[in-house]
């Protein structure tokens, strides 16, 4: 005779055994990586295929570590992304500074580039030891401008790296202070200038000095309106078709939506909605439940 405590043993058991198996399935996870090492990477910006907007692909390049915004004259390394101001700043390791002096360097854009995320307006670039012959010395010189009263003698003499052109001449070489038109329509040999340093934030340096100036460049981008804080909210992550660049709602690595996630399950910090897996180990125990009890008693 069967005791009347056996089947709720079984029970017993069957749940912690399919509660356990049901505990190490892998959650479905989504195919964007969110972040770059410490930096944050969200719409419109995406480092795998298919993740962001259509019109950013291929821009951002991650190494696990780091991650680089991609231009034609080299990979530039991110230091940040203000995705409220929509602002990314970026360093060009080939570029000259107030510690190092670097061969003379063009910075080239695509042309979507140049349109979409171009250098923002408080972003100067200084072209250093110019020739008196450089065209924005004699016909174009109104490209030059005032950056908050700074002087070329000021950067000759407070920066280490650049007092090797006072040294070599025994005077101060012309330089000019510019924006990023200049140097995107007019190469470092048309311009004929031997360097060139970038600062960003420049309407904040008026009475600093050189040696305390952010070297960089910093960048401003739209956000294409595609719907995305519906898809977000839904748990998917914001991307497109790769053939057709139509938008999507990226909801695990095997479903994809239109707008919005909806019933289809996807990781999220929220809880959000159970993967299927999951559904059919419970839905399964439910019923082994029942029909163990049922045969058993």
């Amino acid at each position: 005779m069967i005791s009347m405590v056996t089947p709720f043993i079984i029970v017993f058991h069957l749940t912690i055994i399919f509660t356990l198996q049901l505990n190490i399935l892998p959650v479905a996870s989504l195919p964007c990586r969110s972040f770059c090492g410490a930096i944050a990477v969200k719409y419109p910006f995406g480092v795998d295929q298919g993740c962001g907007a259509p019109q950013y692909k291929q821009m951002l390049n991650c190494n696990n570590t780091d991650l680089f915004f991609v231009t034609p004259s080299g990979n530039y390394k991110v230091q940040s992304i203000d995705y409220d101001k929509k602002t990314m700043v970026v360093y060009d390791p080939a570029m000259s500074t107030c510690a190092i002096l670097q061969p003379h360097h063009d910075f080239v854009m695509t042309d979507v580039q140049s349109a979409m995320i171009p250098p923002a307006s408080d972003t100067v670039f200084a072209l250093l030891n110019c020739s008196i012959d450089s065209p924005v010395l004699n016909h174009y010189k109104s490209l030059c401008f005032n950056f908050s009263g700074h002087t070329c003698d000021e950067m000759y003499s407070a920066c280490t790296s650049f007092k090797l052109f006072h040294l070599l001449s025994n005077s101060s070489p012309p330089c000019c202070f510019t924006g990023y038109d200049t140097v995107k329509y007019m190469s470092m040999n048309i311009l004929d200038c031997t360097h060139y340093t970038s600062v960003y934030n420049s309407d904040g340096l008026k009475g600093v000095g050189p040696m305390d100036w952010s070297y960089g460049i910093k960048l401003s981008y739209a956000v294409p309106e595609t719907g995305c804080d519906r898809c977000a909210k839904s748990g998917g992550a914001c991307g497109f078709d790769t053939e057709t660049e139509g938008a999507l709602c990226i909801c695990s690595s095997s479903a994809n939506a239109t707008r919005e996630c909806a019933g289809l399950s996807v990781a999220n910090t929220e809880g959000g909605n159970e993967s299927p897996p999951r559904r059919c180990f419970r839905d399964f125990l439910s019923v082994l439940a029942a029909v163990v009890g049922v045969v058993l008693f």
